[in-house]
């Protein structure tokens, strides 16, 4: 893995490389995700950047990344300006380099790209109220209608069987029996709490294999974060983070959202008495959601989101656990444990969230707008 310094580094190396109207620029690092390497790119004139490298652990085909981006970022634009909005502030602007590429495989392998800062917008990492959340589902909704007649089978599958569960439940019994580091020992309970619940895990995968549900474009990492809300009024400006954007389901994109922004506490929180499932955000983030997308959504998908809630936090909660189990080689860590503790997390959050799954299912339904 290369030290932040080197990455620091390297960034003040191919800055020139890319299109930008001045010479001088200063370089920090910005956010908090678990995979990509990201840096705000800031000049005295005032222009702003964002400059990453695509994580190799986690995409294989970073070209496959960057073409599902390049394809749907304008797929973006041109629905945006058809309803007189503002693509440069509501959708992401790729910035190409100096002889056009899109962007730049650096002689290590790994692809940077920049895109434009979007000035005048904040994020959360936890909605602090209903509102904002509300807000973070009308986004993702809008999204998701913006690009409903896109051929979702013209995208890459930038990460093959991402939302298969059945599949990482697979790799996650591989990570347990293998126990790479010596660490199965530590987590017993948690790992019996996951295999109790692998009878569910094929509720999705099943309905879309005999097409009950359709294949839909889908973002696969709904994060409040992934949400640009205008600092003054707090409205949805802009969905980022396009990496994982691929074929895929609503019910994935929902239950994604749901998992990170209805828990009551952050993912990697400690203390387990801090995590329940909030029924209000649950409905503000539904509320939203469906009065953008619910027109356009079928039947099966209407029923299938709240078992999207369900499954993504089963499923993330495993990813963190096998990652665990095989020694941190895909999630950013702080410290040794830290995947196990996000596991732990997830699970008390699942518990919690399964005590309330036909109030869940009251709500999509009574969200979705009537013809």
């Amino acid at each position: 893995m290369i030290g932040h310094m080197e990455l620091q580094r390297v960034a003040q190396k191919i800055l020139p490389l890319f299109s930008v109207p001045d010479l001088e620029y200063s370089i920090q690092t910005y956010g908090n995700g678990h995979i990509n390497d990201t840096f705000l790119i800031s000049s005295a004139s005032g222009h702003r950047f964002i400059l990453q490298r695509i994580s190799p652990a986690a995409f294989h085909h970073p070209d496959h990344v960057m073409d599902n981006m390049m394809k749907v970022t304008s797929a973006l634009r041109g629905k945006i300006l058809s309803r007189q909005g503002d693509p440069d502030r509501e959708a992401l602007s790729i910035i190409p380099l100096h002889n056009g590429a899109p962007y730049l495989t650096w002689e290590d392998g790994a692809v940077w790209r920049m895109t434009k800062f979007i000035p005048d917008t904040v994020s959360y990492d936890l909605p602090e109220n209903e509102s904002i959340f509300c807000e973070s589902g009308r986004a993702f909704g809008r999204f998701a209608c913006d690009l409903a007649d896109y051929p979702a089978d013209t995208l890459f599958e930038t990460i093959p069987h991402f939302h298969d569960t059945p599949d990482r439940l697979r790799l996650f019994r591989d990570a347990c029996q293998k126990d790479a580091v010596n660490r199965a020992g530590t987590c017993q309970n948690v790992i019996k709490d996951y295999l109790d619940r692998a009878e569910r895990s094929s509720l999705l995968t099943g309905q879309l294999e005999n097409g009950t549900l359709p294949v839909r474009v889908t973002h696969n990492d709904t994060k409040l974060n992934n949400v640009l809300l205008d600092s003054q009024t707090l409205h949805a400006v802009c969905v980022i983070d396009l990496d994982t954007v691929m074929p895929g389901l609503f019910a994935y994109d929902f239950g994604d959202a749901i998992r990170f922004g209805a828990s009551t506490a952050l993912e990697d929180e400690r203390d387990t008495s801090r995590i329940h499932f909030s029924l209000p955000m649950f409905k503000a983030f539904a509320q939203g959601y469906l009065q953008e997308s619910g027109n356009m959504l079928s039947p099966a998908e209407i029923d299938s989101l709240p078992v999207g809630a369900w499954m993504m936090t089963y499923e993330c909660g495993m990813r963190f656990l096998t990652d665990y189990l095989a020694g941190d080689v895909y999630f950013h860590v702080a410290s040794e444990d830290h995947n196990l503790v996000r596991a732990i997390n997830q699970m008390t959050l699942l518990k919690d969230m399964e005590k309330y799954e036909q109030a869940m299912s009251d709500t999509v339904h009574s969200s979705t707008p009537q013809a």
